[in-house]
């Protein structure tokens, strides 16, 4: 394929959604004979509100707006894959498509741990999004996966919060919790006292219930209800841990052979919504939290003084982790630096 028709290349892959807004209306009928279906392993579980919310809804717009020569056929969490499972299995070509935490890749990509969302940065939706589509985060991102054959868009910018089944009202509180958790937020949280590990999705629910983990974070209000973590961890914590970010990684091998209208179809479909999704969660995490407080009981309730100072210090050192990295991880970090100066954060 020539670089002038593969649009999204290696490098085009790299192009903010501000090009791939503008691109021109799918021209069905000029491609009339080819039909796509595309594999797409989600690290949501099906009951997860993005599932249905977000990879769900891709699927039927990208089915509508190609008149039905584009599907995506979906896999909930674990049906192939799960957890740091799916970026090989698309990066080899077994599906063409996932979801994923960046928390997942720490290893694959230097910039995996700042697209994850640095704990303790950024404050509103807008800030991490700018960073991400205008300031050129997600090209440095891509750059690092491109050397595995992927791609990658950012899916929404979401809240982390954590749940938790106990009180806490102390840093020795905080000490004796054994917590779920992932990326730089298990740094985060271990370094205010407590212990962390990793449960998957579909095993999140019976881990809160049976005692293997005090606490978790699924998302925030959405993932809890979403995931009924509230039925087994009443106290749902402020302030916001910090925003993070979903991604939706694809096979370069297989947008490489997508025809020039499907893929300006794809990516455009994918960039919008981005934009939307954030939107959406915002809304949607203010009426989650007001049915948890009307319905199921829950308390809302702020980390003790002692345990934020914890987590402020913790934030500044992995900034420090992040740009020791090199590369365009030490780009990306001072970048992120700058701005947070620039709104009087640090």
């Amino acid at each position: 394929m020539t670089k002038e028709t593969n649009l999204i290349s290696r490098r085009g892959a790299l192009a903010g959604g501000a090009a791939a807004l503008a691109a021109p209306a799918f021209i069905g009928k000029a491609a009339a004979a080819e039909k796509v279906t595309w594999k797409v392993q989600s690290h949501w579980p099906k009951a997860s509100s993005s599932y249905g919310d977000s990879l769900a809804l891709i699927a039927e717009e990208l089915k509508a707006n190609t008149d039905g020569q584009f599907e995506l056929q979906l896999f909930g969490a674990g049906e192939f894959a799960k957890g740091g499972e799916i970026f090989n299995i698309v990066r080899k070509g077994v599906v063409e498509m996932g979801t994923i935490s960046p928390g997942y890749i720490l290893g694959e990509a230097p910039t995996a741990g700042l697209a994850l969302g640095v704990p303790g940065t950024f404050r509103e939706p807008w800030e991490f999004a700018h960073y991400l589509k205008n300031m050129g985060f997600e090209d440095m991102f891509n750059e690092d996966l491109a050397v595995h054959g992927v791609v990658s868009r950012a899916e929404k910018v979401y809240p982390t919060e954590l749940v938790v089944s106990k009180p806490i009202n102390s840093v020795a509180d905080f000490s004796t919790l054994k917590l779920r958790s992932s990326g730089s937020y298990q740094k985060f949280l271990e370094a205010a006292g407590a212990s962390t590990q990793n449960v998957a999705g579909p095993e999140l629910y019976s881990s809160l219930a049976s005692g293997v983990v005090d606490g978790a974070h699924w998302g925030a209000a959405q993932g809890a209800m979403s995931m009924s973590l509230w039925e087994v961890a009443k106290f749902h914590m402020k302030p916001t841990l910090g925003l993070a970010v979903d991604t939706l990684i694809m096979n370069q091998q297989a947008v490489d052979n997508l025809s020039p209208d499907l893929r300006k179809e794809f990516f455009a479909l994918l960039d919008m919504r981005f934009w939307k999704r954030t939107t959406e969660y915002q809304y949607k995490e203010k009426l989650a939290l007001s049915k948890g407080l009307a319905e199921q009981n829950i308390t809302v309730a702020e980390f003790p003084a002692d345990v934020q100072a914890k987590f402020s210090e913790a934030s500044a050192a992995i900034l420090i982790e992040e740009s020791a990295k090199g590369g365009n991880a030490t780009k990306a970090t001072e970048m992120l630096v700058s701005f947070l100066k620039g709104m009087g954060y640090v």
